[in-house]
């Protein structure tokens, strides 16, 4: 069975935001490495950090996400910003280090017009540096809706982005709100498109899923993510991307537009939906 979670703040520390995923039936989470708007990190507490490992591994946590910034961009044709965009990158690791098992998503940016060939060379460049630290933090490529300019948009420019930095360390973190607006037609085709992901970048480097319904067709390129079974994916495909025996173990994220009882609910729903009959 897979590990199901949502997305919570970290603000008032490691400790309580596990605590509250456990109140939610969670047994994993997602936060944000620092304001996701911005460029502002809190210091990190190792005494926290040490609790709230104690506590998942009490509660039987599967692997936890750190989510990078959205203003992160490894792409950008500013070199001032790109080069910033490199040093956030390299510290999140070190922050997610503390963490262990932790896994480290990013938005791989926009290229603004550069070109593909042009960000992946950029993008590899920062992961290169970043890696070469030798944390051991798993780092994940997020699949995108491709809208505008942004690099991730089809299975195939995470895979250029993956063979152009040999690492182990690299894997995929697969939105389904994403990749339905980016096309792939999670409602009648899932066994294709999975088939494709592995065809194209390879199930072992998928690590972590989000799980998200859409407010938007197939297609749209718009990323706007809704409730599960409130969108235009569904929840039959939802339970079964849940349940899909390729993806058993991996954590699965909940970034719906929810309170936490809302992200109870669904919470149930997919365990229930992999609970043997």
């Amino acid at each position: 069975m897979p590990y199901f979670g949502c997305h919570l703040s970290a603000a008032g520390g490691y400790r309580a935001m596990v605590n509250t995923a456990i109140s939610i039936g969670a047994d994993t989470v997602q936060f944000f490495t620092r304001n996701p708007r911005g460029s502002r990190a809190k210091a990190i507490d190792p005494a926290d950090a040490q609790a709230a490992v104690e506590i998942m591994s009490a509660h039987s946590f599967g692997p936890v996400v750190a989510h990078g910034p959205y203003t992160m961009n490894l792409c950008t044709k500013d070199p001032e910003a790109r080069a910033f965009a490199a040093q956030v990158l390299a510290e999140d690791l070190r922050r997610a280090s503390l963490l262990p098992g932790c896994l480290y998503n990013f938005h791989p940016g926009s290229h603004v017009g550069q070109g593909l060939s042009t960000a992946v060379c950029q993008i590899a460049q920062a992961l290169e540096a970043a890696l070469a630290q030798d944390l051991a933090v798993p780092v994940l490529l997020e699949t995108m809706a491709g809208k505008g300019t942004e690099v991730g948009g089809r299975f195939e420019e995470l895979a250029q982005i993956l063979a152009a930095v040999p690492s182990p360390l690299l894997g995929v973190c697969l939105d389904t709100c994403h990749i339905w607006d980016g096309g792939y037609d999670l409602a009648e085709n899932l066994s294709g498109v999975l088939e494709e992901f592995d065809r194209v970048i390879g199930l072992p480097r998928l690590k972590a899923i989000h799980i998200n319904d859409s407010k938007h067709s197939l297609f749209s390129k718009k990323d706007r993510h809704a409730c599960l079974g409130h969108g235009e994916i569904g929840l039959a495909a939802l339970t079964a991307l849940a349940r899909h025996p390729a993806l058993s173990g991996l954590p699965m994220i909940l970034e719906t537009p929810n309170d936490l009882s809302g992200y109870a609910r669904e919470i149930a729903v997919l365990r229930g939906a992999c609970s043997p009959s």
